[in-house]
């Protein structure tokens, strides 16, 4: 099955710009079924309420069960405390199967790794072409994997494009998608180098066409079982990772670190203080 593991839906109340305004799913879901994707991973535009959009977004995928799999966007810095509440309602109520980030909203902190890790579910993070940052994700969180998309860059940006490719070599959970990524034979060294089980295909609906976007997957001439990774294999994998018992899944421990008050000699820590070193 071809699984398109990168779509916007519904809208967004920023309007700004069309990526925070609308992303309707019908016209995409003509398309796609004219392109042969049979499955596809949807979240919200880019928007000031995620918990709103989310809810949004289940509404969306309830209407297609069949074709539409739901990933949780949050705010890293914005949603920051209520981040493993919303992601946790996300997979549990709606069978949500991942967490969407946008670096340009904020980059990954401890909590969201937390939050997959454990709730056993990806990280798609687009990291706006600051591809140092997967550096410290994959090897802080080797047991939680990153989708980053754009081969790590929507701007064409060739240097993010060759770093990212090393780190799909080095980290065992670092995987990339294909969405929107123009310079093809960067594409064609990232399964060269890393192997065609670390490539998934994406669309980056609606701002462009999934079978577009499709056809630069066969035409990447692989040998059909590499294909079928690619065009589904691999993100079908990842989805189905989440075995968690529902009964035994809590939050995370909070991590931060103390504001130490220092008076005569003595240090008092705010109640319920979690020391870095006690985790």
């Amino acid at each position: 099955m071809i699984i398109d593991c990168h779509c916007h839906a519904g809208k967004g109340d920023l309007m700004t710009a069309p990526w925070n305004t609308d992303a309707p799913i019908e016209p995409y879901l003509r398309r796609a079924r004219a392109a042969g994707i049979g499955r596809t991973v949807v979240f919200a535009p880019f928007h000031s309420d995620y918990e709103s959009a989310n809810r949004e977004v289940a509404k969306i995928v309830a209407r297609y069960p069949e074709r539409l799999t739901g990933f949780a966007f949050v705010h890293a810095a914005r949603d920051t405390g209520r981040i493993f509440r919303m992601v946790r309602q996300a997979v549990t109520e709606w069978n949500f199967r991942g967490i969407k980030i946008y670096g340009h909203d904020a980059m990954p902190t401890r909590e969201v790794c937390e939050t997959a890790k454990a709730l056993r579910v990806p990280v798609l993070a687009d990291i706006v072409g600051q591809a140092a940052i997967v550096d410290m994700l994959a090897s802080q969180y080797p047991m939680v994997d990153f989708i980053i998309p754009h081969l790590g860059s929507f701007a064409d940006d060739w240097k993010a494009h060759q770093l990212v490719i090393d780190q799909l070599v080095r980290y065992p959970n670092v995987y990339t998608d294909t969405s929107g990524v123009r310079r093809f034979d960067y594409i064609v060294e990232a399964i060269k180098r890393a192997g065609a089980e670390k490539v998934l295909f994406g669309s980056d609906v609606p701002w462009l066409h999934p079978g577009v976007e499709q056809a630069k997957i066969h035409l990447l001439g692989l040998p059909p079982d590499q294909e079928a990774l690619v065009a589904g294999g691999n993100i079908g994998r990842l989805l189905q990772r989440r075995t968690v018992p529902q009964d035994r899944v809590s939050a995370p421990r909070p991590m931060y670190r103390a504001n130490v008050q220092v008076a005569a000699g003595e240090t008092r820590l705010p109640p319920g203080t979690v020391l870095e070193h006690e985790l």
